[in-house]
């Protein structure tokens, strides 16, 4: 088939090698200058680096360069993504600098894909876009007397140069990793940093008691099976045996030995709500030298409250909190998230793709049930995004030749609505969308290699139970697919 992707990120770049090595022919269009995704030159900022170890975070069948460190740099991930298009002969089917402004189904069956440089008719659309598409900057009352007073606001993929705080009183909005990250580079440059938390969420260090690696706990099986599934399976059951008494004690565990480590409690950095209620939707990697300087006081924050309006005050730009307090703001970088949207898709298009509720009416996080000719790739929140990305390559490439038949319509959406609706239940609404597949990224990998007849090992898994996972162990899996697709045409 001749076959578009939207995106350049590891989703896009490992569909691009998955389905040329199944037989299609693959263009990727990419609106920015480089291949990236969320690592691209346009959007790092300065502090960015991995939430994953590098032995997790990349594709099954290239590792990131010995002499990266065990977290790399945003640059250093774009680097290794230019690397594996090139090493596989990827670069050619890339058109950077090359926006899909729209993309809609065409008469007869497939897509008409349109850019600056015209219409182009493919077989089947991969949208692998990311979840992370535009970021979400909270309107706030009174931007046009701040910025008229100099004050500046900007979502952090704006922010690339330290320069652009040097010596000014910053503000950050914020409290996940991206906003960590920042905080610490900008308190080296700034006459002030601040952070401003609506809620606060736990964060892990990179090393428990400065001895094991965060990787043994949450990257592997067993941490993942501290949270409590839909379906229990294996030693998990007794994790959540007796109302998960071993599974909250271990997590209590954690909370405790975190708390004290990272001195949350003399800080008043102590979140609401337990270690487990807060890991439903998300678990952040401490940022090195945030409670660091906090506790130097070269870093506030203020938690539980957001900025309420932006006004003057003695001629300067301030920001005024819903607490009451004011605060001078001379630049406030929004690390508040992304809106999820995908603006080249017509309107009754998106109407298929979505339920009641907004959220993505996707089997798998990939088929849309009711849209033809359409896959979604790497369009989830995993912990192991790059190899979540690419099962969903698999699915899709399985599905194309045939080789597996999804469930019927009415089943399919069935199965869907139920996840949607006991993920919008776990985690108080907040899945994004229905693509927040935290903490349980391998449940979803087993899930999809499930439905096309293909897995790892039992030893394998058994491995990944107590060893943080490695996607080399999925390596074998593209060219075991090719063979049958050959074998069955």
């Amino acid at each position: 088939m001749k076959i578009a992707i939207v995106g350049a990120g590891f989703a896009g770049i490992s569909s691009a090698k998955v389905l040329t090595e199944l037989g299609h022919d693959v263009t990727v269009y990419e609106k920015t200058p480089d291949i990236g995704g969320v690592w691209s030159t346009t959007r790092r900022y300065p502090g960015l680096k991995t939430q994953n170890n590098k032995g997790t975070y990349c594709l099954s069948d290239l590792k990131m360069p010995g002499d990266y460190p065990e977290w790399p740099s945003g640059e250093q991930v774009a680097a290794y993504l230019a690397s594996y298009a090139e090493k596989f002969g990827l670069t050619d089917k890339i058109r950077l600098d090359t926006e899909v402004t729209i993309a809609e189904p065409a008469a007869g069956g497939g897509w008409s894909v349109v850019t600056a440089l015209g219409a182009e008719h493919v077989d089947h659309l991969v949208l692998a876009s990311g979840i992370f598409s535009r970021p979400f900057v909270p309107p706030v009352e009174g931007i046009e007397e701040f910025e008229q007073a100099g004050g500046q606001y900007l979502p952090a993929s704006e922010f690339h140069s330290l320069e652009q705080v040097r010596g000014k009183h910053t503000v950050v909005l914020g409290y996940g990793k991206s906003a960590c990250d920042i905080t610490v580079e900008i308190a080296k440059q700034a006459a002030s940093t601040t952070v401003v938390a609506r809620e606060l969420l736990w964060k892990m260090p990179r090393k428990i008691k400065g001895v094991l690696n965060y990787k043994y706990l949450m990257l592997t099986r067993m941490g993942e099976g501290l949270f409590r599934y839909r379906a229990l399976n294996g030693a998990e059951r007794l994790l959540h045996a007796n109302d998960s008494k071993i599974a909250s004690g271990m997590l209590g565990s954690v909370e405790g030995v975190t708390t004290k480590q990272l001195g949350l409690q003399d800080l008043d950095l102590v979140p609401q709500g337990t270690f487990s209620d807060i890991a439903k939707s998300t678990v952040s990697l401490a940022t090195e030298g945030f409670f660091e300087g906090v506790a130097s006081k070269r870093i506030t924050v203020h938690r539980d409250t957001v900025i309420s309006r932006f006004v003057e005050k003695d001629g300067a730009p301030h920001a005024e909190l819903a607490n009451g307090e004011v605060i001078r703001a001379d630049v406030v970088i929004a690390a508040t998230g992304w809106t999820q949207d995908i603006p080249f898709l017509p309107a009754e298009v998106l109407e298929k793709l979505l339920d009641a509720n907004g959220d993505f009416l996707l089997y798998r996080q990939i088929h849309p049930i009711q849209v033809p000719d359409l896959s979604f790739a790497g369009y989830n929140s995993s912990f192991f995004s790059p190899l979540s990305a690419e099962v969903s390559a698999l699915w899709i490439g399985s599905f194309l030749g045939g080789h597996h038949t999804p469930p019927p319509t009415e089943e399919m959406l069935r199965q869907t609505r139920e996840r949607l609706a006991w993920m919008r239940e776990r985690t108080g609404g907040m899945h994004a969308r229905g693509t927040n597949i935290i903490p349980f990224s391998m449940h979803n990998v087993d899930e999809v290699l499930g439905d096309i007849g293909l897995d790892v090992p039992r030893r394998t898994k058994a491995k990944q139970w107590l060893l943080p996972v490695k996607p080399a162990d999925y390596r074998r899996l593209t060219p075991k697919l090719a063979k049958r697709l050959a074998a069955a045409r």
